[in-house]
């Protein structure tokens, strides 16, 4: 198999294909100063995990003045200047432009402003002086721009739509139409209260995301990553169409670590997209793939991504909880990119890798076993009842253990950690004993870097850079989660969220009614109709905003605008939330504006829009889950209601589905398609997303007739001649 490559290749991979990566350029001082205040960003996180929280306000305070801070330090306010290195002058100390260093200042202090005015902030909400909207307006408006910088346009023109709506309400039409609000009114609820942009979504960054993606940056850091791939191609890569099937089980492995698609693609397709394209894939497909199976990490336990940990706060549900109703919709996701590129490769008669390019599973094992002690100490500490927070502490622990003490002896000591803190003594909450295991997990680092100076040095150097990359993955999703608190503030401010409700469950009820009247029998009623029609309405909405707005924020959006109308039709709000979860998803690989889709073209060269044309195919399992779960909450298992009945009956009503629908799109089931086979397999296929015993016997019956000639088709080429 082709070597892996290093860790700073694959990020100058992943700064050239992501935007949120191209990171100014600075001289060497500079780079250090930056580095050192990520690092302590990421050291702050770090210890408050362990060794608890500061309070609620302060905490998310110092998080948003690092994040804002290094923003304008980091990114260069236009991306042609990111790759350049400027000299040091008096207009550009350390390289950087004299207003980035203001403007980070500026940030910093705003941003503390409230942290430091808590003990008051009771009898200034509703009345805020001249220094509060100063501050306030100092922050929104800098805030806007560095969301910006980080992560483009989309976002921050939703926000100043919002802003405009919300001072100028009295301008617009019909049910839009609201009094109004002065600027210093609307300053007050975004920035003094906690439902704008110290909100839920800002907390939740600052209390959960960062600190697994930095576990997800260590964890790549010290082998786990090469040792899913390697499991990947001994398990799948001898199958016809191997390498296409690596990609896909080996993003399900690595996006168990990280919820990135882009640095999902990259890492594994760095290895896997080569090898498609040599085995005769064509380049668009072999880049679709990669990017579709990708997409996965951020739908796949237990990390998954940041807007798993928002659904923790939205509906006050132990992340356990998420993490178990996760585990079947991502499975039909991989099994549905699983069967399409199986059958493709059984069309095209493509083979698998040979024994010299697939690894033994054994060997495999044999070299990379210890990486995995930190996932399971985290899996441990998640699944034992404490916070996600802390878990991650213990796994980011795991991981510097493995890195910088002696390979085995750190993998055994993480597990170690990991079962004694399962224990049913509940060993982390007697006084001192956290202290006293963290000084023992250090004792034992710190002897395996003096062991051997040298080695030692590389090993603490690669634990502090992955420290302080960590660091630059959080702070794009940093600001973008505190500029969604500005559109969820003006929707508690001005009630548009329930407007938009009911539009949408009108509109539908409209067309519901219409389809009734146009075919009365078909095999649901007008709310089963009119469900799915709002179904249909908001996944579409999600896939338009997710164009412009990273997949977090898109769900805090879509969560607040849209789970309204499905809440009106009795839709449970868990099964609402993964439905708006899973289609801001798809925004990653649904052209125009597919990032993971055009990551994999780069890497391909192959053209974008066709690759991201085909990632949206190969996502169909994506596609179709959401509508299964919404009229079967069984298949998440956590959902009210839960009966195995239902649960078995769903989820292989979902397979049949999956299956019938990829081989029609790939033109082979058991042996070639004709174009109208394709067609009615396709067809049959619909129903069964309702999944109830008629839509299931339906969908059968359409598609027995070319059910029946594949096996007979089948039988006939393997008969001896």
């Amino acid at each position: 198999m082709t070597n892996q490559p290093s860790a700073a290749e694959l990020a100058k991979l992943e700064e050239e294909l992501d935007p949120e990566m191209q990171f100014r350029k600075v001289p060497h001082g500079t780079a250090l100063l930056i580095g050192g205040l990520l690092l302590a960003l990421s050291a702050f996180h770090y210890y408050t995990a362990g060794f608890g929280l500061l309070r609620e306000t302060t905490h998310r305070g110092i998080h948003l003045a690092f994040v804002l801070g290094l923003i304008f330090l980091v990114f260069s306010a236009r991306k042609s200047e990111a790759g350049t290195v400027y000299p040091s002058t008096a207009f550009r100390p350390g390289g950087v432009p004299l207003y980035d260093w203001v403007f980070a200042i500026a940030v910093a202090v705003a941003s503390l402003y409230v942290p430091w005015i808590f003990e008051d902030l009771v009898f200034r909400v509703g009345n805020p002086s001249p220094l509060d909207v100063a501050m306030g307006t100092i922050t929104i408006v800098l805030m806007i721009e560095a969301t910006r910088r980080a992560i483009g346009w989309g976002l921050p023109l939703i926000a100043l739509f919002a802003i405009v709506y919300a001072l100028f309400g009295n301008w617009f039409p019909g049910i839009f139409l609201h009094p109004g609000s002065t600027w210093s009114n609307l300053v007050n609820h975004l920035y003094l209260t906690s439902q704008g942009v110290y909100g839920v979504a800002l907390g939740v960054v600052a209390t959960y995301v960062f600190h697994f993606v930095l576990f997800g940056v260590l964890a790549t850091r010290i082998g786990l990553g090469r040792l899913f791939l390697g499991v990947a191609a001994a398990v799948a890569g001898r199958f016809a169409g191997g390498p296409a099937k690596v990609s896909i089980f080996g993003s399900a492995l690595f996006g168990m670590i990280s919820g990135s698609s882009v640095a999902n693609t990259v890492t594994v397709g760095s290895l896997t997209i080569p090898m498609m394209i040599r085995l005769g894939y064509q380049r668009h497909f072999a880049a679709a793939v990669e990017s579709t199976a990708a997409t996965g990490g951020q739908i796949t336990p237990p990390i998954m991504g940041a807007a798993a940990f928002l659904m923790v706060e939205f509906l006050n549900l132990p992340y356990a909880t998420i993490v178990i109703a996760a585990i079947v919709p991502a499975f039909m996701h991989f099994f549905g990119v699983l069967m399409q590129v199986h059958f493709e490769a059984r069309r095209t008669g493509m083979g698998g890798m040979t024994d010299a390019e697939a690894p033994k599973l054994r060997e495999v094992f044999a070299r990379d076993w210890p990486t995995v002690a930190p996932l399971f100490a985290l899996i441990v500490v998640l699944f034992t009842g404490y916070t996600p927070y802390l878990a991650a502490f213990w796994g980011i622990t795991g991981c510097m253990l493995v890195g910088l003490a002696h390979y085995r002896a750190g993998a055994a000591l993480a597990l170690a950690l990991a079962i004694g803190i399962a224990a049913p003594t509940e060993l982390l909450r007697v006084p001192g004993v956290n202290a006293a295991l963290v000084t023992a997990a250090f004792a034992v680092m710190a002897h395996g870097v003096l062991l051997r100076s040298t080695e030692g040095r590389r090993r603490v150097n690669d634990m502090v850079d992955a420290f302080v990359l960590g660091a630059k993955y959080a702070i794009g999703v940093g600001a973008a989660a505190a500029t969604v608190g500005i559109i969820v503030g003006v929707v508690t401010l001005t009630g548009v969220g329930f407007k938009i409700s009911w539009i949408v469950t009108s509109l539908a009820d409209q067309w519901a009614k219409g389809l009734i009247d146009l075919v009365p029998f078909l095999p649901f009623d007008i709310k089963s109709a009119t469900l799915f029609f709002t179904l249909l309405l908001t996944g579409i909405v999600c896939i338009l905003l997710g164009c412009g707005v990273p997949t977090t924020a898109n769900y805090i959006i879509m969560v607040t605008v849209a789970a309204p109308a499905l809440g009106m039709l009795g839709v449970n709000p868990l099964v609402a939330h993964f439905f708006v979860f899973y289609y801001g998803v798809l925004a990653d690989i649904t052209p125009p504006v597919a990032i993971a889709a055009y990551a994999g073209a780069s890497m391909a060269g192959a053209d974008p829009f066709r690759t991201g044309n085909t990632a949206f195919r190969l996502a169909l399992g994506k596609v179709l889950v959401p509508f299964v779960f919404v009229f079967s909450p069984s298949m998440l298992i956590m959902a009210p209601g839960f009966t195995w009945t239902e649960f078995v009956g769903s989820t292989a009503a979902c397979i049949a589905s999956i299956t019938l629908l990829s081989a029609a799109f790939s033109g082979w089931f058991l042996a070639p398609l004709a174009m109208w086979e394709r067609f009615v397999i396709g067809l049959a296929a619909l129903p069964m997303i309702l999944a109830t015993p008629y839509s299931i016997v339906a969908g059968l019956i359409i598609g027995a007739p070319v059910l029946l000639r594949q096996v007979l088709a089948r039988k006939a080429a393997i008969a001896p001649a």
